[in-house]
């Protein structure tokens, strides 16, 4: 079993696999004047985490699944070096790449969770050189982030729940990190935010790793249009603060 060291190694925003350059969404949403001050910012956050905060960890986890078949249910712990067929594996990531791609409408934000996979990818190469990182897809431009994810959870021996919960707490943090940024919001009040949406990002972790016993088309499939749009005009931009 993992130690509690290496969830929060794979949590940490400074894992060098470039999260800090994105502020999921949030600098473009500031921009339209959506989000203005702490009670907007806890409004996004809380959305980000109903949307691209399930699907993600609910991919996550599912990938995960891929590496560890025998793991049942979301409480059970990851057992290191017990792996699916390579060819059985690379069957269900190319699905799981297929399924997540349908559910990311906007190209832009399609662009940032290969990019981003990408980088994960690197790091997990560097630190775990014999996980089956060789299965994932080789689709353009690299597989998305939360297959990347999964597998990287599974080579550090992280059970399938401990793997959404990485994936979930992601997507809100990096935006509320951004927050400070753009907003000049007092950092302690933020954070007081995220305490705050603690026990919803442990329940969305929760329901993504028991969707993840079921085929990748049933996995959750929430969507954002208004974050769709914001992520396309944001890739316009010629003067930005952050990628995404």
């Amino acid at each position: 079993m993992a130690t509690p060291s290496l969830l929060l190694l794979l949590a940490d925003g400074r894992f060098p696999a470039g999260a800090h350059a994105h502020s999921g969404g949030l600098e473009a949403a500031v921009a339209a004047g959506r989000v203005t001050d702490l009670v907007t910012l806890e409004a996004f956050l809380a959305g980000r985490l109903a949307t691209a905060g399930l699907v993600g960890a609910a991919f996550a986890a599912a990938a995960h699944r891929t590496a560890v078949p025998e793991t049942v249910g979301s409480a059970h712990p990851a057992q290191s070096g017990v792996l699916a067929d390579p060819a059985v594996r690379s069957q269900a990531l190319a699905r799981l790449d297929a399924e997540l791609d349908a559910r990311t409408a906007a190209p832009a934000l399609r662009a940032v969770s290969r990019r981003q996979g990408r980088a994960l990818l690197r790091a997990g190469r560097a630190i775990w050189p014999d996980a089956p990182f060789a299965d994932l897809p080789a689709t353009p431009g690299g597989a998305h982030q939360p297959l990347v994810l999964g597998l990287l959870c599974a080579a550090a021996g992280l059970s399938r729940v401990e793997t959404a919960t990485i994936a979930a707490y992601g997507t809100v943090t990096g935006a509320a990190s951004a927050g400070v940024r753009l907003l000049g919001l007092d950092p302690y009040r933020v954070q007081a935010l995220l305490v705050g949406l603690a026990d919803a990002c442990d329940g969305t972790a929760a329901d993504a790793a028991r969707a993840a016993d079921g085929p990748p088309e049933r996995l959750p499939a929430a969507a954002a249009p208004l974050a769709d749009i914001h992520a396309e005009i944001h890739a316009t931009w010629e003067v930005r603060l952050f990628a995404s």
